[in-house]
């Protein structure tokens, strides 16, 4: 099954894929505006023929509820027919940088917000197996 993962943002949208073997961090999506990312977002789900979307959200912390309303608004912009899934990203974007240190110059190219997608699609998969 092909599956993508994404990490929103609100200058860029990190992104994962994985065919079911391995799990590799996409080019992210510079966010000029919400219609612009939506719609680039998508012509990525259709060319890479996803058949399920992992969509990275904070389920603890004090900005919790707005942040989900904010993320769950951005993909009824997709308009998708594949399921969509919302698992936790605490703390992601932060593992991503401590992951990369040494590996990649941290910037704002957005390779922390596809790695950090990466990370989210690593703890879905990780729950399916329990």
């Amino acid at each position: 099954m092909k599956i993508a993962s994404i990490d929103i943002g609100l200058k860029r949208i990190g992104i994962a894929f994985s065919d079911g073997n391995i799990i590799t961090p996409q080019p992210p999506i510079i966010r000029k505006n919400r219609n612009q990312a939506s719609n680039d977002l998508k012509k990525f789900l259709i060319d890479w023929e996803i058949e399920k979307l992992i969509v990275g959200v904070p389920m603890d912390g004090n900005s919790t509820e707005e942040m989900k309303r904010r993320i769950t608004h951005f993909v009824s912009l997709l308009e998708l027919s594949i399921p969509t899934i919302y698992q936790d990203e605490q703390n992601s974007s932060q593992e991503a940088k401590e992951r990369s240190i040494g590996v990649f110059k941290h910037s704002k190219d957005g390779k922390i917000d596809s790695l950090a997608a990466v990370i989210i699609l690593e703890r879905y998969l990780d729950s399916k197996k329990v």
